[in-house]
């Protein structure tokens, strides 16, 4: 079996972190345990590329259950968990092409060393693997039914590509489903991000001035736990409605411009480039702490930043610390990249086992429906989004109401008003 890891002998420890995580995931577990019953995704060639964490591990064991044959690289060159690569490849054969700290050439090699495999179905978290596909593999295109997307930047990425009629099959952007974004997004971004700035840097949040830029649903998750932390939360947007939403939660808004010179930390999650620019990082006090939650490291000018920077030198453990021109110290985390997977492990397991639930259901879904659907992106079927809440308040130990036959007449009619 063909892969590329960092280290074997991790995978024993890579197994002990994957069961960890599994037991905090019940509706994936119970999706695998049918998918090993009615092998729904026998045969299917699978290539993911997805961040390789121990959440991940569980979804592809699932993928695997239900007979897909699957291949993973990874989606991010810092998002790796090296052990849970290795535990993949010995103890689950699954061909895994990933190292933590990759460089790009390697990153795309690892890419195409998926793509080799000529998958059937891909599955995306930024639309690197599709967007490959679609430039430099042209001649896949006849083989691949269609494809799955996690992640907001992916979904605007091959949004655009059916705008401009050059996606060539069809994509399910799980990112849409309601138990993905208002779950993962907002409690996972929020608490992971938090986490992987804190373990970077060890500083305090209570009393700071934390500025996030962005409020989606990521934005609203960073504010809300930095918030929750003791931060002083200021954030910054170029959505009217959503700066209005932030005024209403009790944040202060204002433009970048004049919270650059208030910041103590900065945390970018708009999915758009170059959102902290060089005119930013000049405004800035000295020691001020910037990072980045959004999928690529676009969002930060590194480039801008080098041209003002007189030294610079690695002062933690993704802890990059630049002097500038005017001798102010200002800190990167994470190389710029997702600051909740280059220093943490990503979102906690319980809450990515909706999001990867919604893979596995939607690799299902493609499965039996590509011959039906169009060369465009689709939303997440309700039936699945519904399924995979319902069954998640169940594992729970939570029930609900239902409807009765009046209650549902009632919705349904347009005559009994008063």
């Amino acid at each position: 079996m063909d892969y590329h890891i960092k280290d074997i002998d991790l995978a024993d420890k890579g197994k002990l972190r994957i069961e960890w995580a599994a037991r905090s995931m019940p509706v994936l577990n119970l999706i695998k345990e049918r998918f090993a019953k009615e092998r729904p995704l026998e045969g299917v060639r699978l290539g993911a590329c997805l961040h390789v964490t121990t959440e991940t591990a569980a979804l592809v064991q699932t993928l695997k259950a239900g007979g897909a044959q699957v291949y993973l690289c990874a989606s991010n060159p810092l998002s790796t968990q090296d052990d849970v690569a290795a535990s993949l490849v010995k103890h689950d054969q699954i061909p895994v092409f990933s190292i933590k700290g990759e460089d790009r050439d390697t990153y795309y090699q690892h890419l195409k060393s998926v793509i080799a495999s000529r998958p059937q179905i891909t599955m995306d978290d930024g639309a690197d693997l599709v967007s490959t596909i679609h430039t430099e593999h042209k001649d896949l295109m006849e083989e691949i039914i269609g494809g799955t997307e996690e992640t907001t930047t992916g979904v605007i990425r091959l949004r655009a590509m059916a705008e401009d009629r050059v996606l060539k099959y069809p994509i399910v952007a799980v990112n849409d489903a309601n138990t993905k974004h208002l779950f993962d997004n907002r409690y996972g971004t929020g608490q992971s991000t938090l986490d992987g700035i804190i373990r970077a840097t060890n500083r305090l949040i209570s009393g700071s001035i934390f500025v996030v830029s962005g409020y989606g649903w990521c934005g609203r998750g960073v504010a809300m736990r930095a918030k929750g932390l003791g931060g002083r939360v200021i954030v910054t947007e170029v959505d009217p409605l959503k700066a209005l939403e932030a005024v209403m939660d009790g944040y202060e808004v204002m433009p970048l411009e004049e919270a650059a010179p208030l910041g103590d930390f900065f945390c970018t999650v708009t999915g758009d480039i170059h959102v902290i620019r060089k005119e930013h990082f000049l405004k800035m006090k000295d020691g001020a702490i910037v990072c980045n939650s959004g999928h690529f490291n676009v969002e930060l000018d590194l480039e801008a930043l080098e041209t003002i920077t007189n030294e610079k030198r690695t002062i933690r453990d993704y802890v990059k610390e630049h002097t500038l021109v005017n001798e102010r110290r200002i800190y990167v985390l994470g190389e710029g990249r997702l600051i909740n997977l280059a220093a943490a492990e990503g979102h906690p397991s319980s809450v990515m086992d909706m999001s990867f639930a919604n893979q596995a259901l939607c690799a299902e879904y493609m499965t039996s429906h590509a011959k039906e659907l169009e060369k465009r992106v689709y939303g997440v079927p309700k039936e699945i989004d519904q399924k995979i809440a319902a069954l998640k308040l169940s594992s729970m130990g939570i029930s609900i109401d239902t409807l009765t036959e009046e209650q549902e007449k009632y919705l349904a009619s347009w005559d009994m008003g008063t």
